[in-house]
């Protein structure tokens, strides 16, 4: 071969590569997520940390909101791909509503560490659910988790929301509404109920999930997708779910007390989702399946009750709630979950 024609061949593998890397740095593609704060939504911020979305090819932006509610019609337009957040009643209403929106990948679980508290004055007059008739109780918010575990409460016994005072303030607000007695019972999550327990504002009473709810594990975290992204762009939603399961496992690592326990914990500090160290470590953080996996049992029950209680607006389509597919490609790609520190005691992420 003429040196000429060795130049000519040189130029065009050059020109090949060059418009490979072109057609690379063009595939890039930006995803939006929305996280409503908390210790489960690090695993969010993990993935951009450790790379995973890089790694994918794809340019993320978390964005954070205080309901998953709030992001339904972001969703529904395809101006948020994903949107992370606790499972309510405002999903079933949208799904109802045939907004294209769908339950892709879980992101919390049984254990979820949800407790009732009695106010410290009341510890021996509220022993069984059946007390709380009549009585101040406060959950986070309408139609959130904490009302569907309220009300699995009541029906334990027999009785309605509609027979307690239902509040609705933040767990931050519950603490200080004990100690002053507007409050009677709340139900908490940590480090909130740490604090009051802590504070001598309130005594430990009613873990929900022992004897009361049935569908176990219960699915309480999701992340909602959009179905045009999906349908548009499945390439992509599935790289960005592997990202997501990836970093869910090194969560599960973690709350397990793994080798990277530190490192996840500085995310939660450095993203503002708690400030301080040593609550963060010793507190229980909720569980999650490292597969990403749904409990469709679990969904059906969520949706019962909140009919049953009268907060279902229109039905859904029971058979449009969730598409595991996704989650269930993007697992079997990166083979079993293999935890680390064996020797851990506690129960889910497993």
């Amino acid at each position: 071969m003429s040196i000429r024609n060795t130049i000519a061949a040189w130029v065009s593998v050059i020109t090949i590569l060059a418009f490979a890397v072109s057609s690379q740095a063009r595939a890039q593609t930006t995803v939006t997520i929305s996280t409503v704060p908390s210790i489960p939504s690090i695993s969010t911020y993990i993935a951009l940390e450790k790379g995973y979305f890089r790694e994918a090819g794809v340019e993320v932006k978390i964005e954070s909101i205080d309901s998953l509610s709030k992001a339904m019609a972001l969703l529904a337009t395809n101006q948020i791909q994903l949107a992370q957040g606790g499972i309510n009643v405002g999903y079933f209403n949208a799904i109802g509503q045939k907004l294209p929106v769908v339950m892709a990948l879980e992101s919390g679980s049984t254990p979820v560490y949800h407790n009732f508290v009695v106010r410290t004055a009341l510890k021996d007059v509220i022993r069984t659910p059946a007390d709380l008739k009549g009585r101040n109780v406060a959950v986070s918010g309408a139609g959130s988790l904490s009302v569907y575990e309220l009300a699995v409460l009541m029906e334990s016994v027999g009785l309605t929301l509609d027979e307690v005072n239902v509040k609705q303030l933040s767990f931050a607000q519950m603490g200080p509404a004990l100690a002053s007695g507007a409050l009677d019972v709340a139900l908490m999550v940590a480090p909130f109920s740490d604090v009051a327990i802590d504070q001598k504002f309130a005594v430990p009473w009613i873990d929900p999930e022992e004897g009361y709810i049935k569908a176990l594990p219960m699915t309480s975290l999701s992340y909602m997708a959009s179905l045009d992204w999906i349908q548009k762009d499945r390439a992509t939603a599935l790289r960005v779910i592997r990202a997501l399961i990836r970093a869910g496992r090194d969560y599960c690592q973690a709350y397990h007390g793994g080798p990277n326990r530190a490192e996840v914990v500085d995310l939660v500090l450095k993203y503002g989702i708690a400030k301080d160290r040593a609550q963060v470590d010793r507190m229980m953080w909720q569980s999650r399946s490292p597969d990403g996996r749904m409990n469709p049992d679990s969904i059906a029950d969520l949706y019962r009750v909140y009919k049953k209680e009268g907060l279902i607006e229109r039905e859904p389509d029971m058979g449009k709630l969730i598409d595991s597919s996704l989650a269930a490609e993007a697992a079997a790609s990166l083979g079993p979950f293999e935890l680390i520190n064996k020797a851990s005691p506690l129960k889910g992420c497993r």
